[in-house]
């Protein structure tokens, strides 16, 4: 059995019902592994899912309704020790190759207690890893503002913090696409403390290389569990929080179909 439904657009009240879809979500009833789960929505639709925000992941819960609280794929997968990534997701704000500049202080990033997996910029303009848990000031981007782009803020915050902040306020902490940017952001930087920019680690990758940075993990999760647990399942029965799990297991899964939107 196949149940197709829409998700809507996160631009409530821009566009009609019809014309807010970004993408048109599949949960395919079938259990397969991950992998085949994969090549099942290539072949039909575009790909396994990948899901953006918690609207999307309260929509899929709703539309699959309370008769269902099983588990299934969605595109998220484990893909290696390094993924250095921006908070900002919007595609269409790199040009090719702006999403890869980088410009550590030498001998960094060196992850040096295990868990330095965000990045901050000091008044030399070198960046360092963190440990996302400290608590510093950190830099906001602002793409609607004209007159000003950058937004040093001086308050202690965690990254996560951080983060939330920016895109509450502004845009999002401010990622830095080449030399040039680097020197605008720390021409607002008045301090010589550390201050956040949005750069942070994260393994784990969107089958259809999406560079969404959105996570929903269960309370404790994930947590590899005997070392194999490299692909992700949404658990209806846990409010569409996500449980990483060995890839061989079989369950039922989630395609989707068209262009996703890039969030902002």
């Amino acid at each position: 059995m196949k149940l197709d439904f829409f998700v809507i657009s996160l631009f409530p009240g821009l566009c009609t019902l019809c014309s807010c879809l970004s993408r048109q979500y599949h949960f395919v009833n079938i259990t397969m592994n991950w992998t085949e789960a994969q090549s099942y929505c290539r072949q039909n639709y575009t790909d396994l899912a990948t899901i953006d925000s918690t609207e999307e992941v309260k929509a899929l819960t709703e539309a699959v309704g309370s008769g269902y609280d099983g588990k299934a794929w969605i595109g998220l997968q484990r893909a290696g020790s390094d993924g250095w990534q921006w908070s900002l997701t919007d595609r269409g704000f790199y040009s090719e190759g702006e999403a890869e500049f980088r410009d550590w202080e030498n001998g960094q990033p060196n992850n040096r207690v295990g868990t330095e997996d965000c990045v901050a910029v000091e008044r030399n303009g070198k960046w360092h890893d963190f440990s996302c848990q400290d608590n510093i000031f950190f830099i906001c981007y602002d793409r609607q503002n004209v007159s000003q782009r950058y937004f040093l803020i001086e308050q202690e915050k965690t990254w996560t913090e951080a983060q939330r902040y920016c895109r509450e306020k502004h845009t999002d902490l401010v990622s830095v696409r080449n030399q040039a940017e680097n020197q605008e952001v720390l021409s607002t930087i008045q301090t010589s403390a550390w201050v956040w920019i949005g750069l942070f680690n994260d393994p784990w990758k969107w089958s259809d290389q999406s560079s969404s940075s959105f996570r929903y993990w269960n309370t404790g999760e994930p947590n590899n569990n005997g070392g194999r647990e490299e692909c992700v399942e949404m658990w209806f029965g846990h409010s569409g929080r996500w449980n990483d799990e060995y890839c061989e297991n079989k369950r039922a899964f989630i395609c989707y179909q068209g262009e996703s939107v890039p969030p902002v």
